[in-house]
């Protein structure tokens, strides 16, 4: 850890010029008494370090000097530098590690494109914290040391012990066999079995974790992709009802901010757009497509269309006896 804090000090400095010790401290995340440490551990491996006093001073390197890392093309560092732009830092709690891949990555680069591939960065925003509605993405919150024991676990092939919290349940300590990490609009899962049986954990429900020494029992190899199709699959057909429905283009969005999946998406003829989506059960599809008047009509099952039908007989009804 120590070796990688160094060459990123190293490369804070080339990239940025005269920095403070206090700047330092906070861009890697240490104290201002380690930095100083680590300043002098470079001296002596012969790294042309030196301290400029007063107000304005700081530490800096000689000109000139650089690290010599393997190059990068202009398009490759720009899809680097891109990727790393977005809510990077939120995915499995790798934010220091992406912080310093991106210093390491310009730092690659041929001083002739250096600017240019950050300045091209620049223009490139990738998953900004609003949309044009300015809605904020709902961003579930993992402990950081919670999410540190589930990384070291699903990599090193160990069994984890979790202290989790499933709906509706008194949370319970449960131990099991990971098999990998999704993320999915914000949301971050872990793959595991238990007991030979496969589970799907939310790792915002995870109240703590252990690592354990015992390894895991799992495939060598794993196709995450596949597995989490598979998990999609079982999830959308547990107790799950499938809806074919209408809606005007207008509402689309919030259509779909109600359903659990879409499983199909075609227009229609006149205009609107008919949808085959999934609902958590038959209520939540009652409740979710009243909310939106006449801007969608449910086609099917027809038990739904008469569940709609009856509740604005209803409601017809009451307003008749009150006029």
């Amino acid at each position: 850890m120590r070796a990688d804090r160094l060459v990123s000090l190293v490369l804070l400095l080339r990239q940025r010029g005269r920095l403070t010790a206090d700047t330092l401290a906070r861009e890697l995340e240490v104290s201002t008494r380690t930095v100083l440490r680590d300043i002098e551990a470079l001296s002596a491996a012969g790294v042309p370090v030196y301290a400029e006093r007063g107000r304005h001073g700081g530490f800096a390197l000689s000109p000139g000097f650089r690290t010599e890392l393997t190059g990068l093309n202009h398009d490759e560092a720009l899809a680097l530098l891109t990727a790393g732009s977005g809510r990077g830092e939120q995915v499995f709690g790798l934010g220091s590690a992406l912080a310093s891949a991106m210093r390491k990555v310009v730092d690659a680069l041929p001083e002739s494109h250096r600017v240019t591939a950050s300045d091209a960065a620049q223009r490139l925003l990738v998953e900004p914290e609003t949309d044009l509605l300015s809605r904020r993405p709902v961003t579930e919150k993992v402990p950081e040391t919670t999410m540190i024991e589930v990384r070291r676990a699903v990599l090193a092939g160990h069994k984890l012990r979790i202290h989790y919290a499933a709906t509706g349940q008194t949370p319970q300590w449960r131990t099991v066999d990971p098999i990998g990490l999704v993320t999915v609009r914000d949301r971050r899962y872990l793959l595991a079995t238990k007991s030979g049986a496969d589970r799907t954990y939310r790792l915002s429900r995870m109240l703590a974790a252990e690592e354990l020494p015992e390894p895991a029992q799992r495939p060598n190899q794993v196709d995450l992709e596949r597995v989490w199709r598979e998990r999609c699959a079982q999830f959308l057909s547990d107790g799950h009802i499938t809806v074919l429905v209408r809606v005007n283009p207008a509402r689309r969005d919030d259509l779909l901010n109600t359903a659990v999946a879409v499983r199909a998406e075609e227009p229609d003829t006149d205009g609107w757009l008919r949808l085959e989506v999934t609902y958590q059960d038959s209520w939540h599809a009652e409740w979710a497509l009243w909310q939106f008047s006449t801007d969608a009509e449910a086609l099917a099952p027809q038990s739904l269309r008469t569940a709609l039908r009856n509740r604005a007989t209803a409601i017809a009804a009451r307003y008749e006896e009150s006029s």
